[in-house]
């Protein structure tokens, strides 16, 4: 469904993000894309949904497709046309309004609204007790609940989650963790997890790369990633015998070369 070719990403004519990066999402699969803070994930899903002009980026090299269709030159209001929605860092709400305003904000050119609030209400039940209350002065693990619910609402081909355990608690991220992969499997849309906790990630996805500097320097089945010795040791923070790496470990660890080579 979504194939990313070669593609490099420069942002203000100077600062080189991207670097050759390729990666595909299937119809109705979970991909994760992990890596440290800086690594281009959200940049990788900017260039997908449009959104890098308001960050002075463009796409300089290589090309995206969307079943068939090149996109990396659309606007994003055309993207979003074509069912690609991303769910943004940082939980970006209408704060004054309800949860239900919010909810039909994302739903606002399609059909079927009813059906569809009920369809969210489903997969999120605590949201229907709170539909008359503010957004504003729900919990984050609420509110996280919300713009994936909003945007479920545009029937989205493919769904982009940019960091949505962060901040909340464990109980949380493993209840909103469960529903994101309910939402693959139900309504067969792919879904790009860009997500920090990468032993859940890995946990729901079907498919995993591995960003660093840039570049994709590691990618196969989720399962496959979760018992590499690598991504074990620098991702999961546990060592070759299994156990829990300390901090001093983590903090001084370099990545061995093999990745690269």
């Amino acid at each position: 469904m979504l194939l990313l070719n070669n593609i490099e990403v420069i942002y203000s004519d100077v600062i080189q993000v991207l670097r050759g990066v390729s990666m595909q999402a299937p119809e109705g699969k979970i991909v994760a894309l992990l890596g440290a803070n800086g690594a281009g994930k959200t940049t990788t899903l900017r260039a997908i949904s449009g959104l890098l002009r308001a960050q002075e980026g463009k796409v300089t090299r290589g090309n995206i497709e969307f079943g068939g269709q090149r996109i990396d030159n659309l606007d994003p209001e055309n993207i979003v046309r074509l069912g690609i929605i991303q769910v943004l860092e940082g939980r970006r709400l209408f704060r004054h309004l309800t949860v239900e305003e919010n909810l039909l904000l994302g739903g606002i050119a399609r059909g079927g609204i009813a059906r569809d609030l009920e369809q969210v209400y489903e997969y999120f039940p605590r949201l229907k007790d709170l539909r008359r209350r503010v957004s504003g002065y729900l919990s984050g693990g609420e509110q996280q609940m919300l713009v994936i619910g909003r945007g479920l609402m545009a029937h989205p081909k493919l769904m982009m989650l940019d960091e949505p355990s962060l901040g909340l608690a464990p109980l949380l991220v493993q209840e909103i963790f469960e529903e994101i992969k309910k939402m693959s499997e139900r309504e067969g849309m792919a879904i790009i997890l860009v997500e920090q906790n990468a032993r859940l990630a890995l946990k729901i996805a079907d498919y995993a790369y591995v960003m660093e500097n840039g570049r994709v320097v590691l990618d196969g089945p989720a399962a496959q990633l979760a018992e590499n010795e690598d991504i074990k040791e620098f991702y999961l923070g546990l060592t070759q015998v299994g156990e829990r790496k300390s901090y001093r470990d983590v903090k001084h660890y370099k990545r061995r070369k093999r990745w690269l080579g």
